[in-house]
């Protein structure tokens, strides 16, 4: 089986919710998903997509799948697609770093050899070690009296994680995380989320003011060394979430115990492979993870489903349904959703095809594609 081309796809994905707030002011209504669609010889297409939370999260850029697809597209035609190790390796030496980029290349060959075998990505990554991903949802930005019933909504839909959006302003995020904390039931769950947002002073004085509250402390501040500044004053468990971005910071994290949980984003990371990699090896030195990505519809979500079903249920926090995040869709089939759990498909491959009528015409065709 040979690569004969590959399409590039851009469509809006509109939030649900109308604006969602996130960090140090940050807030989106529309995601731009890029999508690639890989074609073979065989007749057999592979998909994957990045679509990241704004277009100034994380130093990723939208535009940034189709100007490496351009780069490496020359390369990888006339490859063998089922060769994901090889893909990976010819993929990062053309190109270094710019892993959000890659992400959708590496998901949809892992989908092609999905097919090509018969098996759905969950077993080809060692098997379903988890039947049903728990999800969370977040804590809406609401008086506490509108908030408590969208979370008897969610409770009524199984969900028993909630995240609490912070990061903006240090003195309201102390009195938001009180609230929040105070809105769980017995054998909830709360994160509070800063996504980078704090300076360290400060996210030091929401430390101690909140050090009697039960909730877990999330990505306080921009990089890795200053949340290990904040570390000492967190009396909960620390969640890392942007600052995890590749092995090399895995592996600083593990030697520090610099964290109790890690959040693995497919895209921060370059994709399923490795991700898988990261994550086994966390696992392997007993820390727990998130399974996810920064946004996307079916195509994303079903690539952290399938990721999220072959971690250990042990060491699997959460995950979220991403796709029904958007008013619009990426694809067609894919996860389901049952009881706040995040179900993988057992077809062949990621169980998802790229939803043209929403996508469109692609914006890039390298090589031939049908």
């Amino acid at each position: 089986m040979k690569i004969t081309g590959i399409s590039v796809y851009k469509t809006d994905l509109p939030y649900v919710g109308g604006s969602y707030g996130w960090g140090a002011g940050n807030a989106i209504t529309t995601a731009i998903a890029s999508v690639v669609v890989i074609h073979t010889d065989a007749g057999i297409t592979g998909c994957g997509e990045f679509t990241p939370c704004g277009e100034n999260y994380m130093v990723a850029h939208s535009r940034g799948v189709e100007a490496l697809v351009h780069l490496v597209a020359p390369e990888l035609i006339g490859q063998d697609p089922r060769q994901v190790g090889l893909i990976e390796q010819i993929v990062d030496h053309v190109v270094q770093g710019h892993g959000y980029a890659k992400s959708p290349i590496d998901i949809a060959c892992w989908d092609i050899l999905g097919k090509a075998t018969g098996q759905p990505v969950w077993m080809l990554l060692g098997g379903k070690l988890c039947d049903g991903a728990p999800m969370y949802r977040v804590i809406p930005q609401k008086p506490p009296e509108e908030a408590s019933q969208e979370l008897e909504h969610y409770r009524a839909d199984g969900y028993r994680q909630f995240q609490i959006k912070v990061g903006s302003d240090w003195e309201a995020d102390i009195e938001r995380i009180h609230s929040g904390v105070l809105l769980l039931k017995k054998g909830e769950k709360a994160i509070a989320d800063a996504n980078q947002g704090w300076r360290v002073d400060n996210a030091i004085r929401v430390a101690q003011a909140t050090k009697d509250l039960d909730y877990i402390f999330e990505q306080p501040c921009r990089t890795y060394d200053e949340c290990q500044q904040v570390r000492p004053h967190v009396a909960q468990p620390m969640k890392l979430d942007e600052c995890v971005t590749g092995i090399d910071v895995a592996q600083r994290i593990v030697a520090d115990r610099g964290a109790e949980i890690c959040c693995l984003k497919l895209s921060n990371l370059g994709g399923i492979s490795k991700g898988r990699r990261l994550r086994d090896y966390l696992v392997a030195n007993r820390i727990p993870v998130v399974a996810e990505d920064t946004w996307g519809g079916e195509i994303t979500t079903s690539a952290v489903a399938h990721f999220a079903a072959s971690t250990p249920e042990e060491y699997l926090i959460n995950s979220t349904d991403l796709m029904n995040y958007n008013t619009r869709s990426t694809g067609i089939g894919g996860p389901t959703v049952k009881n706040g759990k995040l179900f993988a498909t057992d077809g062949p491959g990621l169980g998802v095809e790229p939803d043209y009528d929403s996508l469109g015409d692609p914006i890039a065709v390298f090589g031939e594609a049908p």
